[in-house]
Formats: C-alpha cells, structure tokens, sequence
C-alpha cells in the first residue's frame, strides 16, 4: 500500500528532537520555529512532559468517557486557573477542526439557529463545518458546501453591522481567529472583536473564538482573543494544547447548559491526552512561558521591523508573521536548507514564526543573524 500523496514535503526526516532543535537521518541539528505548524509549545522531549505521559501509561493509556476519569477534573481545573476562564466549562476532543465542529453545532443547539458568520481569509479545519466555514474553495468537497455560512470582510464593522441587521435573527454564531493563521498573520481589531460580542449579545448569537493556533499562551495571552477585554461563548484550542499529543478541547460559557449525549467523542479526554495537557499547562504556569512569549516576540517583532527588505511584521508574541516581496520568495527555503532554521509560510510570500513558547533571545538572535544573511546574500 503507497501513501495518499496529498503533502508536498521536505526531505528531511527527523530523528530526534529536544528543546528547540531537532535533528536529522544524517544527525544535521536544526532549530525549530515552526514546531509543526504551532504545536510543540514546551519544547520537544521536555522531561516533564515526558514522565508525566510515560508514568501514565504505566497505569492506563485509555478508557472511554462511559467512566469516571478524575484527570480530566483535574485538567478543567488547571485550564480554568491558567487561562483565567475559571467559570467555563470543558469539552475535551481531539484535533483543531473537531472543536471548531463541536462549538459550531453547540452554538446551533443553543439558540436553534443555521446561519453563521466567518472572514474571508480564515482557516478553521478540514472537516465538514469547520471546511465550510473556511475560506479556501479548493478544500470544500461539494459534500461541504453549506448555503448558511455567510462569509464577511476581515475586520469590516460596517459589512458586519449591516448584515446581523438583515438576518441576525437566523444567526447561530460568529467564528473569528484572533489572528488568522493560515490567512497570514492577520489580527482582528480590539474594535471588531467587542463589536462581534455586542452584537452577538444584541441578537443572541453565539462568539466563538478560534483560538486553535493564536491561543494557548502563544500571544502572550492565554486566549490572543482577550486583547480586546471582552469574553467569548466558546473558546477552541488544540495544537499548543498537548505538544504533540492528540488533544483538543473548547472551553463553555456558563450560560451553556448540557445535555446527556449532546456532544460526544470516543478518544477526546482520554487517559493519556490529559496527562499530556495538565504537563503542559504545569510547565507554562511554573516557568511563566506566557510572559516569555511576549517579551521574546516583541523583541523578534521589533529587530524584523528594522530589515528595509521586509514589506511588512504583523502578529503577536510568538505568533509572527513577515511579508516579503515576491523576489524574495527563496528565503523559507534558504532558511532551511542552508542555514537549517525550520518556519512556516502563508501564502504567497509571509515567513510564519511559530516557535515554542520557552524560546530564549539568543536562539531568537540566531533565527535574525540566518535572516539578515539571507536577504543580504
């Protein structure tokens, strides 16, 4: 049986990794600020992280959610005190796109309603209403494609105004990232985000906020939503969440009641991906990893700002995003082929950071001296 060719990828094969770098089949030591795609957040291999899991599996690896699992108390709690959400409630799932499902069909449970509101340029997931909601037609199998997403200018209060005016009464949800990943790094405005929570308060629509790959401390805020100092319905994560490990979640307001089989999932919250969540938030909450996220970004963000070559730095804490002219498209490639600095990209021509969150200034110094050398070169 031959793989579904569906990745373009590198060839490279890692063999190891701890911290921030990892190595190769020809043990060639890379660092890594991408972290596949903004999930290694404690650094690879941390030893924590490892004996939590390996003591776990020593005593069980899994049971379904038909018993009672104490660690998934445990985790809602040490997610409430780390975040600060500590009236919210915990559904635990398994990747990205099954959270943003999940709050999706939640918020039609609550208020009985189809339509629902996303931005051009986002990316929620890959499944039937996390693609639908998703603004990449090329991914929307004609299976997904859903009459009752309505898709509005990013950042646009106007285009938002005037539609929850026309139909906010058959608006279920509004689903925004805090900064658009996939969509290049691209933040909503403290002002969109307080006017999508007035008017979801004005019409009973349900705010959720896709915190999948801009939360989990990586802004320098547990959830980059909570800029604009206001609270979303529903907050969805996952990436961050396990550093490696499967795990997902979206984190309830109170106002949500529940209901024996209204949501439901078979790994989600499992024995070991609890153990592997509560070692990561143990690990953020003990070396104060938020504070280094921002103090760490904004010292990348302003040293980027200093290349003329640079079209534009846009972003938050370690989520950093670098728009380059079309002439200097190779620099990904460089970075990594030559220099053996592992990033990520948005389409056409943004280098995306996506480091871990203990990230220290001097491997933040290696990545710009790499930088400056490509681009001078």
């Amino acid at each position: 049986m031959n793989l579904f060719d569906v990745y373009p990828l590198n060839d490279i094969e890692i063999t190891k990794a701890t911290g921030l770098h990892v190595w190769d089949a020809n043990d060639q030591q890379y660092l890594d600020l991408y972290g596949g795609h903004a999930v290694i957040s404690i650094g690879h291999t941390h030893p924590h992280y490892v004996k939590r899991l390996t003591d776990q599996l020593n005593k069980v690896g899994f049971y379904s959610n038909s018993v009672k699992i104490p660690l998934q108390v445990q985790l809602a709690e040490k997610l409430g005190q780390v975040s600060g959400k500590i009236d919210f409630q915990l559904f635990l799932c398994n990747s990205g796109a099954e959270a943003n499902e999940n709050a999706l069909k939640l918020a039609s449970f609550y208020n009985g309603r189809k339509k629902v509101i996303a931005f051009k340029g986002a990316f929620h997931g890959r499944t039937s209403l996390a693609v639908a909601v998703t603004d990449n037609p090329k991914i929307v199998a004609p299976v997904n494609e859903n009459e009752n997403i309505i898709f509005l200018p990013h950042n646009n209060e106007v285009a938002l105004e005037e539609t929850f005016k026309a139909q906010g009464d058959e608006i279920a949800a509004v689903i925004i990232e805090g900064i658009q990943g996939v969509g290049g790094i691209k933040e909503a405005s403290k002002s969109f985000l307080q006017k999508i929570r007035s008017l979801c308060d004005e019409y009973n629509a349900v705010y959720i906020a896709d915190s999948v790959q801009c939360g989990y401390g990586r802004t320098g805020l547990f959830y980059s939503h909570d800029y604009a100092g206001v609270e979303a319905d529903v907050y969805t994560m996952a990436k961050g969440m396990g550093n490696g490990f499967p795990v997902a979640g979206i984190a309830i307001a109170p106002k949500f009641k529940a209901w024996h089989g209204e949501l439901g999932t078979t790994f989600g919250g499992n024995h070991l991906a609890c153990a592997a969540a509560l070692a990561v938030l143990e690990i953020m909450d003990q070396d104060n990893l938020m504070k280094n996220a921002e103090k760490v970004g904004n010292y990348l963000v302003e040293e980027l700002k200093k290349f003329e070559q640079v079209k534009e730095v846009r972003g938050r804490g370690l989520m950093i995003g670098i728009e380059l002219p079309e002439e200097l498209a190779h620099v990904k490639k460089e970075l990594l082929f030559t220099h053996h600095i592992f990033t990520g990209e948005a389409k056409p021509n943004v280098i995306r950071l996506l480091p871990a969150l203990n990230i220290t200034k001097a491997q933040a110094d290696e990545f710009l001296s790499a930088f400056e050398k490509t681009l001078n070169k």
